[in-house]
């Protein structure tokens, strides 16, 4: 009984062309109490397997994280099995703002300690004690409201290429790290502010909310389905669209344009651009943002030293990096020292005019 992947990226990517099925990229989050992950996981591989499901699927005692692909004319089956699940039954499926067949090459369905790195200990608080859900029309009248703090509760390199008007950014590189930074500075605040939070589906901002209503805010909301369920409803229903630049994505798209604003920079030139990419130096593989122009000067590597090496034959590339590590500069998303137009570090609220009476 197959329960792993077998092909190739490459080998997928043939199959997919081969086929000419147009394909669906959506994702959802549950949180759930399963009480054998591994079992609960092999079941699901077993069955998506045979349905063409393509992604990258987490599994824990706490629940499923799921971001996926899988064919349009199979959609269906999909969300039938989905509904022989009690937890799933009815589950909100964020479908992608734009579509790529190639968004995902492979079924990766692995067993975590958590469905998110949280770096929380959720002994301590009750998880399931979330904040107020709003759907789009909502979110945009509580962001006009002079008592509402709005936070993005991304990383640093996903809130760079696109964000809402008026958000407090994070120059944050794990969603833990924010969590200790909002509450300090907002402590001040925790009764007469609204705390209104946002990220890519929701699921940050789930954990996040009930995190913040234990550290005693009274007033906190998470935009439902977060900006990909809002693009849709802004999109369906014509509302007006608060949201500027693109949604950066896990998969092979990077991401999705939102409104045609470009709001980032090329780390190496400094002109306007927001598309990142991974250093073409195998023993690198930063992710920074790289325009065209300087991709075909730097052979789309991050730095000289990295274009020398990405120069050489495979077997000197790969004789070089044998024993070694991976610098800590992919770590460091688009902050690495040699990049001359990286992201300038500040402090969150330093523009944020909070009302101290």
């Amino acid at each position: 009984m197959q329960l792993y992947n077998k092909l190739s990226a490459k080998e997928r990517a043939e199959l997919i062309e081969k086929a000419g099925k147009d394909r669906l990229t959506l994702s959802f989050y549950q949180y759930a109490k399963i009480t054998n992950p591994q079992e609960f996981r092999d079941q699901l591989f077993i069955v998506w397997d045979k349905l063409d499901v393509l992604g990258r699927i987490y599994v824990a005692k706490e629940g499923i994280n799921g971001q996926l692909s899988l064919p349009a004319d199979r959609f269906n089956e999909f969300k039938a099995h989905l509904d022989t699940i009690s937890f799933l039954k009815g589950i909100r499926l964020n479908i992608a703002v734009e579509q790529d067949n190639m968004s995902f090459l492979k079924l990766k369905v692995k067993v975590r300690h958590k469905i998110v790195a949280d770096g929380l200990n959720d002994d301590t608080f009750d998880v399931t004690n979330k904040g107020i859900h709003v759907d789009a029309d909502k979110f945009n009248e509580l962001i006009e409201d002079e008592k509402t703090v709005l936070v993005d509760m991304r990383n640093h390199y996903e809130s760079e290429i696109g964000h809402f008007k008026n958000a407090v950014t994070p120059d944050v590189d794990t969603f833990r790290e924010s969590l200790d930074i909002i509450e300090e500075d907002l402590k001040d605040h925790k009764e007469d502010k609204n705390l209104v939070m946002y990220c890519t589906g929701g699921i940050r901002c789930e954990k996040a909310s009930a995190y913040f209503k234990h550290k005693g805010f009274k007033n906190v909301f998470q935009l439902e389905g977060g900006i990909i369920e809002y693009t849709r409803q802004v999109n369906e229903n014509n509302l007006d669209n608060k949201f500027i630049g693109k949604n950066f994505v896990f998969d092979e798209r990077r991401a999705e344009k939102i409104s045609d604003d470009v709001i980032a920079q090329c780390h190496q030139c400094g002109e306007p651009f927001d598309v990142h990419t991974n250093c073409a130096n195998d023993a690198c593989h930063l992710l920074f943002i790289q325009c065209d122009a300087c991709k075909e000067k730097m052979n789309n590597c991050c730095s000289t030293n990295c274009k020398e090496i990405h120069a050489l034959p495979f077997e000197e590339q790969k004789a070089l990096r044998k024993g070694q590590s991976n610098s800590n500069d992919i770590f460091k998303k688009g902050r690495a020292d040699y990049l001359p137009y990286k992201k300038d570090l500040r402090n969150i609220f330093e523009n944020l005019k909070v009302d101290k009476k």
